[in-house]
């Protein structure tokens, strides 16, 4: 199926509360083109310089989000004009996106991730040290940060209990934290474990190689 079929399928098989961000990592302009003229907005990039080049070639209506790990001395490059970063994990990048969302006279928004996979390779903030962030008001401190929700990956892994047990911990830190926070976004579920995801909350999905094709 081309790059476009897949979008509309997808589309088509998602319920209308879940937002698809199109992993475009790796892929050259005319395929996240040709995604773009079906419609689809929100594309998710794990590389700031590469995310940057495409930001400025590409049409200025398209949402960014910078999906993979960042590095703090990369913040000031995609503060002009990124819309979500998912993977802030410490506080001191909180405090970093809150500086250069500042130096550009601009709110960020951005998730907090959650470590909830046993792999030591994956990225998060632990239970206890985001339960310390949301209800010790310490995102108070930065007013240039807008913390709109959780993200999350699981075990890479075949046991699907083991990933329901990941999402579940996930989506049940979003319900504590929801309200008194007000989230809104819990973004979990790649390629491999969407449809499990959507089950256990989610309401934002990663989806790369079911688009784009193998990287």
């Amino acid at each position: 199926m081309s790059i476009a079929e897949n979008i509309l399928r997808f589309r088509e098989n998602i319920p209308s509360h879940v937002t698809l961000v199109a992993v475009s990592k790796t892929k050259p302009v005319s395929d996240l083109m040709e995604a773009y003229e079906t419609g689809q907005r929100i594309f998710g990039e794990n590389k700031i310089q590469e995310m940057t080049d495409k930001w400025e070639e590409m049409p200025k209506d398209i949402e960014w989000h910078m999906i993979g790990h960042v590095q703090t001395n990369k913040v000031k490059f995609m503060a002009p004009y990124v819309s979500l970063i998912h993977a802030v994990d410490r506080l001191k990048l909180i405090k970093e996106v809150n500086k250069q969302a500042e130096a550009n006279n601009r709110v960020i928004d951005i998730l907090i991730q959650i470590k909830i996979a046993r792999e030591d390779s994956k990225f998060g903030m632990n239970v206890q040290d985001a339960v310390k962030l949301f209800e010790e008001n310490t995102l108070e401190n930065y007013p240039h940060v807008n913390v709109v929700g959780l993200m999350g990956m699981a075990t890479f892994t075949d046991n699907q209990d083991q990933i329901a047990a990941e999402f579940e911990l996930l989506e049940g830190l979003f319900l504590r934290f929801r309200e008194s926070a007000n989230l809104t976004i819990l973004s979990s579920g790649m390629s491999g474990d969407y449809k499990l995801a959507i089950d256990k909350g989610s309401t934002m999905i990663r989806v790369g190689s079911s688009i784009f094709g193998a990287r």
